[in-house]
């Protein structure tokens, strides 16, 4: 029997492995500088842990009902922060992410708008209220604008990779058969990106329900006011009410924000 001759080895086998080991060092190293450099009392920190656990948790899961109504009512007006915010932010986000297309816009124009969305993006919800709580003072619709912008940006940026991807066969057809740029729009484009879009803008809606939910520790309406107020106050039994009603909320809105997506995409 001939002798079999194994394939030699791929020379960067080697080189492979011994940078995956070097990589998992850095990682390793980098989580090890980064908890040794922070000054933390960890015997403090665990015993505090503990003695809060045992302190407030038990009073967070006995809610106060006799606050329900009123945290009814902000929970209520966090939804129409989010709900407003969030429209707001899919109008404003279309022309944006139409500009920072590169096949609608070309190559030069489209980095001014995906710029423009970057800008956007790069400041937090938190951020973006306080600004609008002392520009317009300490209401709901400085909630409203801070989710507005900080909506539109990332609202914007995946409307502008759905305009990318798609099909720009059926826009030559139609270019090539005399169509002008508003029938292009209405007929090739529209159709193939809406679904999308809508599917986009109500998952964003859920998000912004989260987020609506602490802008009121900074004035900027909400339910957020409520947490900072039974923060302050101790109050944990009440806390727990409004967690239950955020949990509740949430929970709903995801469900039905679900079932809606599925019947659009």
């Amino acid at each position: 029997m001939e002798n079999l001759i194994l394939p030699p080895k791929p020379k960067n086998s080697l080189f492979k492995k011994i940078k995956v080991i070097v990589i998992t060092i850095l990682v390793i190293a980098l989580y090890l500088w980064t908890f040794t450099s922070i000054d933390i009392d960890w015997g403090r920190a665990i015993e505090r842990a503990l003695n809060n656990f045992q302190r407030v948790i038990p009073r967070l899961f006995s809610p106060d009902w006799s606050a329900a109504g009123e945290v009814a009512l902000s929970m209520l007006e966090t939804v129409f922060i989010a709900f407003a915010g969030s429209l707001m932010a899919a109008l404003l986000s279309v022309p944006l992410a139409f500009l920072a297309a590169n096949n609608m816009m070309g190559k030069y124009l489209s980095v001014i708008g995906k710029w423009i969305l970057s800008a956007v993006r790069a400041f937090p919800d938190l951020i973006l209220a306080i600004l609008f709580v002392v520009a317009v003072g300490p209401n709901a619709f400085a909630g409203v604008l801070a989710i507005a912008i900080g909506s539109t940006g990332m609202l914007g940026k995946m409307f502008s990779e759905i305009i990318e991807s798609i099909d720009m066969q059926v826009v030559e057809a139609m270019q090539a058969n005399g169509a002008n740029k508003i029938q292009i729009l209405f007929y090739a484009v529209m159709p193939q990106i809406i679904p999308e879009f809508l599917s986009y803008a109500i998952y964003r809606f859920e998000v912004d329900i989260r987020a609506s939910s602490i802008l009121g520790i900074v004035g900027a309406g909400g339910i957020g006011t409520m947490i900072i107020f039974a923060s302050n106050n101790r109050n944990w039994n009440e806390m727990g009410m409004i967690l239950l009603a955020i949990i509740v909320v949430v929970t709903i809105i995801d469900f039905a924000s679900s079932k809606i997506r599925n019947k659009i995409v």
